[in-house]
Parts: C-alpha cells; sequence; structure tokens
C-alpha cells in the first residue's frame, strides 16, 4: 500500500512541539592531555570532560521524543571556544553511537575536544536512547536532531563556565556527510541569524540518493556493502510509510534478513554479509539489485514519480549554495560511497553560486574506511584557517589599538579606535549571536541593556584583522 507524506507534515508537526530541552547531562570520564596527545598527536591542547546528554526532539511522526548524543567540553574554561558538531557515520545496531563512545568514529569529537572545539555528536533519531527505527538517509531528521541539540546544549555548556566564542564548524563522514550537509543547509536557511555556520567540511557522503547512488545500486556492478540498500529503503520507509509489507519490497531469500534487521535481531554487518551470500548464491555476484522485487524495480526505473524514487530525490543535499567556507573531502577508490557524489555536489554547489566551495581527493587508492583518517585530519587543518580561540574576560585593551570601555558594562559599552567600516558581533555565552552592527566612525557603542549578567564573546573585524575578547555584564 502506497502511502506518501511530505517533507511538510514533519516540519509542521516539529514547528508545533517544544523541543530542544536538556533532560540530563551525566558525567562520563576525562581524558587528560597527555592521554590525548599519546592517541591523537601534537594537535591535542586540553584534556577534557565527555558526558551523555539526553534531550527532547520531534521523532518522524511530530511526537516529542528523547534523544541522546556525546558532548565534549575542553577543559579551557579560561578561553571563549568555538563549536564543533560532528555528524557520525552508519552505526551497526541501534547502541552503536557516540554517546555510547562505542561506534567507530565517537572518537572524533573527543579529538576536536583536546584541539579546543565545544564538540556535539548526536545519536540520530532511532539510535542510543530514543525509540523507534532509525530512519536512515533522512535529511530533515538529521538535521533536526543536531539543531535541537545544539539548542539543549549549549545553555548547559554556558553553565559550566565555558564560554562560547560565536564560531561553529560542522563535519561528517560517510552517512555522517550526508547528515553534516542536511544540517548546514537547515541552519543556513532558517538559523543563520543566531548560529552562523563559520565552515563546514563533508566527508565521502552519499549526496546524491536520487541520481549517483540509484544509478548504481540499480546497475549490473557489484556492491560490497548490499545492506545499505536495505537499510536505504527500511529507513525512508520510517518516515514516508510507502510500504506497509516488506513483502512488496524485497524478493525471498532477502525478505528474511531485512526483517530481522528491521526488528533489531541482526547487525549492519552480518546484514552485509548474510545478503554477499545470497547473491553469490543465486546471482554469483554481489548485485543488490536482485534484493528488490523485480516489479518494484522496474517501477522504480520507468516511473520518476514514484513514490521511492520522489523519497530519494526529497533527501538529496547538494543541490544549494552554502555561503560559508566549504569542503568536500573523498577518495576515488571509495566502494561503499562512490566519489561522484562529492564531484557533483561541487560543480552544482559552484553552479548556484557558493562563493567558497572546493572537493578534494585525499588520496585516490584509499578505501572507504581508510579514507576516513586523512580526511578528518584535513577538515582540521582546514578549520585551522578560521579558528578563534583568545582568553582575556576582562581587559579592557584589545591588541595595541583598540579599546573597550567600561568593562565590565553596565548597560552599554563602547568600543574605540576601529578602522572604517569595521564590523562588531556580540555573541551570547551560549554561542548565539545576538547583535551585530557597522561602526560609523572610529567608536561604536553596543548596548547591552536587558543581557543578563555573565560573560558575552565580542568579535571585531577591521583593517587589522580579527579580534576577539570577553566582555563583562554586570
Amino acid at each position: 500500500m502506497l502511502k506518501h507524506y511530505a517533507a511538510l507534515l514533519f516540519l509542521f508537526f516539529a514547528a508545533s512541539l517544544p523541543a530542544q530541552n536538556l533532560v540530563e547531562a551525566t558525567f562520563l570520564e576525562s581524558r587528560t592531555r597527555e592521554e590525548l596527545t599519546m592517541e591523537y598527536g601534537f594537535f591535542i591542547q586540553h584534556g577534557v570532560d565527555i558526558y551523555k546528554v539526553l534531550y527532547t526532539t520531534p521523532d518522524v511522526r511530530g511526537q516529542l521524543d528523547t534523544a541522546s548524543g556525546a558532548l565534549v567540553i575542553p577543559q579551557a574554561r579560561d578561553l571563549a571556544l568555538p563549536l564543533f558538531i560532528y555528524q557520525h557515520g552508519t552505526s551497526n545496531a541501534k547502541d552503536d553511537v557516540p554517546s555510547n563512545l562505542n561506534i567507530g568514529d565517537h572518537e572524533v569529537p573527543i579529538a576536536f575536544g583536546g584541539v579546543g572545539f565545544v564538540s556535539l555528536a548526536p545519536d540520530y533519531l532511532g539510535l542510543g536512547a530514543s525509540r523507534g527505527f532509525h530512519p536512515y538517509l533522512h535529511a530533515a531528521t538529521e538535521a533536526s536532531a543536531a539543531i535541537d541539540m545544539l539548542r539543549a546544549v549549549a545553555p548547559y555548556v554556558a553553565g559550566q563556565g565555558q564560554a562560547l566564542n560565536g564560531q561553529l564548524f560542522l563535519a561528517g563522514y560517510s552517512q555522517g556527510g550526508h547528515a553534516s550537509m542536511a544540517l548546514h543547509r537547515v541552519l543556513q536557511e532558517e538559523y543563520a541569524s543566531a548560529y552562523p555556520v563559520t565552515a563546514a567540511a563533508h566527508m565521502s557522503g552519499p549526496y546524491s540518493l536520487a541520481n549517483v547512488m540509484r544509478e548504481y545500486i540499480l546497475s549490473e556492478a557489484e556492491y560490497s556493502s548490499p545492506g545499505y540498500v536495505v537499510r536505504i529503503l527500511l529507513g525512508l520507509n520510517e518516515y514516508y510509510q510507502i510500504y506497509d509489507d516488506f513483502s512488496a519490497v524485497f524478493r525471498e531469500p532477502y525478505l528474511g534478513p531485512a526483517l530481522a534487521y528491521y526488528n533489531n535481531e541482526l547487525t549492519m554487518g552480518a546484514l552485509h554479509d548474510t545478503l554477499s551470500r545470497l547473491l553469490i548464491q543465486e546471482v554469483g555476484l554481489v548485485q543488490p539489485k536482485y534484493i528488490f522485487q523485480d516489479s518494484l524495480r522496474q517501477n522504480i526505473v520507468d516511473f520518476p514519480g514514484h513514490p521511492v524514487n520522489v523519497a530519494l530525490a526529497e533527501n538529496d543535499v547538494y543541490d544549494w549554495a552554502p555561503q560559508s567556507p566549504t569542503r568536500l573531502f573523498y577518495c576515488t577508490a571509495d566502494e561503499q560511497v562512490l566519489y561522484t557524489n562529492s564531484l557533483l555536489a561541487d560543480s552544482v554547489m559552484n553552479a548556484n553560486g557558493a562563493p567558497d566551495v572546493q572537493s578534494a581527493d585525499i588520496d585516490p587508492s584509499l578505501s572507504h574506511f581508510d579514507c576516513a583518517e586523512p580526511a578528518l585530519t584535513r577538515a582540521l587543518l582546514f578549520f585551522f584557517q578560521y579558528l578563534d580561540i583568545y582568553a582575556d574576560a576582562g581587559e579592557a585593551v584589545v591588541g595595541n589599538h583598540l579599546r573597550i570601555f567600561p568593562n565590565p558594562a553596565s548597560g552599554a559599552f563602547a568600543v574605540d579606535g576601529l578602522s572604517p567600516g569595521a564590523r562588531l558581533e556580540l555573541y551570547a555565552p551560549d554561542g548565539r549571536r545576538l547583535k551585530q552592527l557597522a561602526a560609523g566612525g572610529e567608536t561604536a557603542r553596543i548596548s547591552v541593556s536587558g543581557l543578563p549578567g555573565g560573560l558575552y564573546v565580542l568579535k571585531v573585524w577591521d583593517g587589522a584583522g580579527t579580534t576577539v575578547r570577553r566582555v563583562i555584564v554586570k
């Protein structure tokens, strides 16, 4: 039975619900700078504290759910730090998630925390603490789970005495590349004022489901990870409810393993192995298109408006124009996610007018798994170009030419010694941008009337470069 629901249904219900409330933050462990340096190298600057957080967010039906994720806070309370959101790769099972510290790339937010990023890693809907089956590669909920975690956790970070400097960096690998791209787009389109993205690195993601991935899956080519094909259909069906009987989707003998995976009776790895063995027995090669019912496969090929094609197209994430610096890292030899996803995204985004989007082949010889570590290193080096981490909560003199007074401030403060055309932005302790203005002369006045007392972050762009300092409001 076909029951296609438009994405607007999710957005309508989600907008009407109270979300992004922190339910609980549980301390998991600390790691010292020395421990992290031994594991991750000389980039490490701080030890970290790691937390499991629970927060509220709408599920795929628009009903309020409790989701989970990992939070990493550097041991650097004297600094104003940037935020980093990492979207993880495909999990092997429901409980293999960052907040349980057991998914393969859960170390990424920890390593970035050691560098100096307050790092968030959402588990995604249907994984970790949240109920139901994971809506795999559903762009809207990949984004909403991350945004609601950000909005729930940022005040908690400020309450721990950690100021944020207003910068926000995004990254994700594999499924996480798709998820970070979806998150980036929604932040730009709907939250640009509160949470402007500083820079983003999307890595080896299936950005083009309806074109690149669909054509590959339906071709005669071998594909070593056939479980992903099943997971895509099951995951998108969780939201779109296209089928209520999976026997209309999967042929025997593939239906049984698909249902076992759906019921959490098989891991992703076991599903790959089982489907590969069955395909080799039947057709001699691991060709995922034979998993589907013949009629469904033909209808997907013949009818662009088929609900499966519509669902795939609605979850493409490459046809827009990022306004912040963006890199698309990949490896040509990737056997799981075709590198042409990145090339297509690069081409379309630049054609759409993106000011700074570039794709880069990390190493043409590396597999999907082996590409991850060097891609993440390149992402970190890319972020270093834009990174601002500064101390000084109460200094009146900024650099050797600007002066902030009074500081602490009550009602308003002034910035003196500005260059023509200087831009100023004031950020709340939780990273939200509160004010932005252009200086009309050498002095600018910023009102803080009505703001609660605490530490705020001022960023100034002028002829001498970028200056970031904290301002005390009393």
